[in-house]
């Protein structure tokens, strides 16, 4: 199965995709993919196929985003706290990240013909070292692609995130690079490794953020269907789109930070390049 799927759209759901288009559409649009285990229980299969399941819609779901002009998607994939379910379920998860990472280099003409860059935000150095290598892979065979953003949530929570930018802050004043009169709300959203989502979408009938973008999350529009994530269609998708043009508030200005404050954030985003070069050339 490609990442990004040729699936063919219905000529009732172009129209629908049109329709909505003629709105407002997210520029940002965040998922918390829920509801696979339960899809595998429904249909009598092992956990392992209802996430293989789960991945497939995901390239689907990228192809509507796509069809639709939104610019960047975040989609939880693994929580921290996901480590702490069973060997043989975290064993299959890091299996099937394998498997779809090495089809996605596989695929690397196709992804880039889609202008899709991939981004992992999370604790990479907490994913098994051959995972990490060609998480990196993907990222830096990507890099240069602006046409949809695809931010994966893997081995993350919005608390660790937090706290990740606290210390790069903190180091931040301690080597002269940032002065404590620097530190404001705009600073720390930008050293996060995600953005400001405008849309959140939620499935399986949870209705809670399970540590998920906690900081970025406070003018977002939240979005909760009962359906599970397997069974996303784009009925789904356009149907929590015009929730949001129903209650999104005014787009966010554009702020100017200061050189110091930039400077920092560019050195911040050197210093990644180079950790993620590093963990494909020092496996």
């Amino acid at each position: 199965m490609s990442w990004v799927r040729e699936n063919c759209v219905s000529f009732l759901e172009l129209l629908c995709i049109k329709v909505v288009k003629t709105g407002r559409v997210p520029q940002h649009i965040a998922f918390i993919m829920d509801g696979n285990r339960r899809f595998a229980k429904k249909n009598s299969v092992d956990s392992c196929a209802g996430h293989y399941k789960g991945f497939d819609k995901l390239s689907e779901t990228l192809k509507w985003c796509l069809d639709l002009g939104i610019p960047e998607v975040t989609v939880y994939a693994f929580s921290i706290e996901n480590f702490k379910r069973s060997k043989e379920e975290v064993d299959g998860l890091m299996d099937l990240a394998r498997d779809k990472f090495q089809r996605l280099m596989d695929e690397l003409d196709q992804i880039n013909e889609w202008g899709v860059r991939i981004h992992v935000a999370g604790r990479l150095s907490l994913l098994p070292e051959d995972l990490r290598v060609l998480v990196s892979k993907a990222m830096l065979a990507t890099r240069y692609n602006y046409k949809l953003r695809l931010n994966i949530a893997y081995a993350y929570t919005g608390r660790d995130e937090i706290s990740r930018a606290a210390t790069h802050i903190v180091d931040g004043v301690k080597n002269n690079e940032l002065s404590p009169q620097d530190i404001d709300d705009e600073l720390v959203s930008r050293t996060l490794e995600l953005g400001e989502a405008e849309l959140l979408v939620r499935t399986s009938g949870e209705v809670r953020l399970s540590d998920f973008m906690l900081w970025q999350v406070s003018n977002t529009v939240l979005y909760f269907t009962d359906v599970l994530w397997p069974e996303f269609t784009v009925y789904n998708l356009l149907a929590a789109i015009i929730h949001f043009q129903r209650n999104a508030p005014p787009p966010k200005a554009v702020v100017d930070i200061s050189e110091t404050k930039q400077e920092f954030l560019n050195k911040m985003e050197r210093q990644r390049w180079q950790q993620i070069e590093k963990y494909v050339s020092c496996p």
